[in-house]
């Protein structure tokens, strides 16, 4: 029960949590304003706008500077974590997903000629992110952990 406590009361992990859930409802919303279409997968799934792990990165490096101070090794080490990431998702993860299309689109083409040999199950498009989708999401991450660490949790 101390564990389940003190992970609620981590600032850093919360303000991560929390904007990682915002994150995902504006992409959701995104989505269905893009598609005028409803996809619950949005809520959960990787890809879009606005790039939700740039968002969750960005907030708990900013949380670990409030927190623990701009020269503590938390924060170091959340900045780090935080260009890996958003480097990744732009680079590998995005490239991943551009192959998935070319091959959902290759599938298709062949599925009628051997019916039997190519699987119905389609590969995930959305992995990877744009530059734009990765900076809107670090703002996001950077603007919510201002907003959460410098006046939500100040008033608790």
């Amino acid at each position: 029960m101390e564990f389940i406590t003190g992970v609620l009361g981590n600032r850093i992990i919360m303000t991560g949590g929390i904007t990682w859930c915002v994150a995902q409802v504006i992409k959701m919303i995104v989505y269905m304003i893009e598609n005028k279409e409803f996809n619950p997968e949005r809520l959960v799934g990787d890809g879009g706008m606005p790039s939700c792990h740039s968002a969750t990165v960005c907030s708990v490096a900013v949380a670990a500077a409030i927190t623990e101070g701009a020269s503590s090794p938390v924060f170091g080490l959340s900045v780090i974590l935080a260009i890996v990431v958003m480097h990744d998702a732009m680079g590998v993860r995005r490239e991943s997903g551009k192959q998935a299309e070319i091959l959902n689109l290759f599938m298709d083409l062949v599925r009628p000629l051997s019916p039997d040999e190519v699987p119905d199950e389609r590969l995930k498009e959305f992995i990877g992110h744009t530059p734009i989708q990765v900076a809107v999401g670090a703002i996001l991450g950077i603007a919510s952990s201002l907003i959460l660490n410098l006046l939500i949790w100040k008033m608790v």
